[in-house]
């Protein structure tokens, strides 16, 4: 079966969200007075932030409580409501400042954009992804936004790409969906019924189950087979 359309995450995928929030915190914390600040600083605080939105996705908090509590736990203080909230603000505006693509992300959506329809499904809210892609000048290349905030269901859940698949009038073996994160992401699409492709940018491998590229650049020859990719045995 021939696919028609491409899925896409925005979080380090298309998006250098890695890099954009490691400029930006280190101009931060730089500019809070927080001495010299170094790679280890934006390990912390990305580790940090992973066990807080993982109970955003878990409903066991939501959005401002996540920023605070990881405020509070990186700084180790116990800052009230307002200072938690204003120093994340003071952090968001260095952030959103460094905000960058990924070099290939614009000439594979160049490259797709006569054979292929697109749209995006993000673990994020509506608002947030609305704004990043209309700044980032690409909102225009994608027909459908859909955000598990919204939708009330995240990644890997089935019903969040199944509900991606209906919003384009797909079934959902006419679509790949392409992302950063090999389970949230590709084996999420899989055991939804699309094709998926683990964008593994640091060549981390180990998941031969997994279709895989290491940049955006590979994406157009996978997707130029006249069958899924080409290998139909990957895709049951």
């Amino acid at each position: 079966m021939v696919i028609r359309a491409v899925l896409w995450d925005v979080d380090d995928t298309i998006f250098d969200y890695a890099g954009s929030d490691r400029t930006g915190l280190l101009r931060h914390l730089r500019a809070e007075g927080l001495g010299e600040s170094d790679e280890d600083h934006h390990d912390r605080w990305m580790r940090i932030a992973s066990v807080h939105w993982a109970r955003v996705a878990a409903g066991e908090s939501d959005w401002p409580a996540h920023c605070r509590d990881r405020v509070r736990e990186f700084l180790e203080a116990e800052l009230s409501d307002e200072d938690a909230d204003a120093w994340f603000r003071r952090y968001v505006g260095h952030y959103e400042s460094s905000w960058e693509l990924f070099p290939d992300a614009v000439p594979v959506l160049d490259a797709l954009a006569a054979t292929h329809r697109h749209a995006i499904l993000s673990n994020s809210s509506v608002d947030h992804q609305e704004r990043k892609l209309r700044a980032l000048g690409v909102r225009d290349r994608f027909e459908a936004l859909l955000c598990a905030q919204e939708l009330g269901v995240y990644k890997p859940d089935a019903r969040a790409f199944r509900t991606a698949c209906e919003a384009l009038e797909l079934d959902p073996h006419e679509v790949v969906y392409v992302g950063d994160q090999p389970d949230i992401d590709a084996a999420g699409a899989v055991a939804a019924g699309l094709a998926g492709v683990w964008l593994d940018r640091r060549g981390r491998g180990g998941r031969p189950e997994l279709v895989r590229i290491t940049g955006l650049a590979e994406l157009p020859g996978l997707l130029a087979g006249d069958t899924r990719f080409g290998a139909p045995d990957t895709f049951r």
